[in-house]
């Protein structure tokens, strides 16, 4: 493990001397840009682990992607090895199905502290929530970002993280009603606390996410990608592809159903993975929005 293999992975050709904003948001960018937020090993009958070694290989040397606790943890070891003040925390993710928080802790989330002040770093979490600069640990104030509005509120020591989108421009009216869409303008993304966590919080959580048949993971096989412009989904069969404010206050989200055999090209072309093993895409219906 070397962080000149990592950086390789990213592209990122930046400082490696400075531990202040601007160098933590470049390293951010080009690592939500070229790792993908994806859960495709549960549908291609591999086991998500969280050793280090294990994430590291998987991520840097096979080209894959993964979910917050290994982009996240992958991240945090980065920003260690280059001396920034990095720690770990837990949040409880809302599923707007239920209207409520999640009862477990499935989210881990990286808080980094220059110059006194304390930034999320969060690049585990993909399609149009996944933020693209670190975020200012403040309570009721709005961060305008490429993806939209964000904002912490805080409340009896609990951090809630929320979303202001754009209206949404859908050309393929067939999926206008898509549960792919997020229907709300303002959505509630998580909730968590400033208690320091380890990845061994996260175990138990690992096993049930890619086990149960409750577990958004077990329903959908999720590839996500940050772009320049925006981003680009593939959940089952569907691919999106979201251009942030094509228009003033307009996003463009273009929808297309792929065959069978557009599915690994398509992963391929768009997201830059070669699977070793067969992926059975999966989408069971009212599980996800984007």
């Amino acid at each position: 493990m070397n962080l000149e293999e990592y950086f390789a992975r990213t592209g990122y050709k930046g400082s490696l001397e400075k531990q202040d904003l601007e160098t933590l948001t470049d390293i951010f960018q080009h690592h939500i840009r070229a790792v993908p937020f994806e859960n495709l090993s549960i549908h291609c009958g591999e086991k998500i682990t969280l050793e280090l070694e294990h994430v590291y290989n998987k991520i840097v040397r096979r080209k894959r992607g993964g979910w917050c606790m290994e982009n996240n943890q992958l991240l945090g070891w980065v920003l260690k090895r280059l001396g920034y003040d990095a720690s770990f925390l837990g949040a409880y993710v809302f599923n707007p199905h239920q209207n409520a928080y999640a009862t477990i802790m499935t989210h881990l989330l990286v808080k980094v502290v220059i110059d006194g002040k304390a930034y999320i770093v969060d690049g585990g979490f993909g399609v149009s929530y996944q933020m693209w600069q670190p975020m200012e640990l403040v309570s009721g104030k709005d961060q305008p970002q490429a993806p939209g509005i964000f904002r912490f509120t805080e409340k009896n020591a609990i951090w809630y993280l929320e979303k202001m989108r754009r209206k949404q421009y859908i050309p393929n009216q067939n999926f206008s009603n898509s549960d792919l869409l997020e229907k709300k303008e303002c959505r509630k993304v998580y909730m968590f606390s400033l208690e320091p966590r380890t990845v061994e919080d996260f175990r138990s959580q690992c096993t049930y996410l890619q086990t149960s048949p409750d577990s958004l993971f077990t329903k959908k096989s999720i590839c996500t990608l940050q772009t320049t412009g925006g981003f680009r989904a593939l959940i089952g069969w569907t691919l999106t592809e979201t251009t942030y404010n094509y228009k003033e206050n307009m996003d463009l989200v273009e929808f297309v159903t792929l065959e069978d055999e557009e599915v690994e090209k398509t992963l391929k072309e768009k997201f830059n993975i070669i699977l070793e093993r067969k992926l059975v895409p999966i989408n069971v219906k009212g599980f996800y929005t984007i």
